[in-house]
């Protein structure tokens, strides 16, 4: 896990190859960003309890299918706690079912992305992402 000062992004996914595959892609549009991972929900909540509030990263990404809790999950979680109402926090899953999206849009998720399969799918959805970091 990378230690970084001022702004960053906080990604949660339970997969290796998804990581990877995101923070390579934000890093070519925003060299030099910040980005710490964990692998599940509770670890979401886990890690953010356990920084002060000038530490909270500045965008959260959820997967939407990690063990334990799943993203819905974990914004339904955290918009219980009024430190993290003003972090923007995405969704991002290999599903596009409509039950997920609503849910996690109505739990407070500014987007839902569904994992793209092409380059340039990629670099769409990391330019978004990055709007939102701003």
């Amino acid at each position: 896990m990378l230690q970084v000062p001022g702004p960053y992004i906080l990604l949660a996914d339970d997969d290796d190859e998804d990581q990877e595959f995101l923070k390579e892609a934000l890093s070519r549009q925003a060299p030099g960003i910040g980005i710490e991972s964990v692998w599940d929900g509770e670890e979401v909540l886990s890690y953010l309890r356990d920084r002060a509030d000038d530490a909270l990263p500045g965008l959260i990404i959820l997967d939407y299918k990690m063990p334990v809790l799943n993203g819905a999950e974990v914004l339904d979680r955290l918009r219980q706690d009024s430190r993290f109402a003003s972090i923007p926090k995405v969704v991002w899953s290999t599903s596009s079912q409509q039950e997920y999206i609503d849910d996690c849009l109505e739990k407070g998720a500014l987007h839902f992305f569904t994992k793209p399969n092409t380059p340039a799918d990629l670099q769409i959805m990391t330019k978004k992402i990055l709007l939102l970091f701003q």
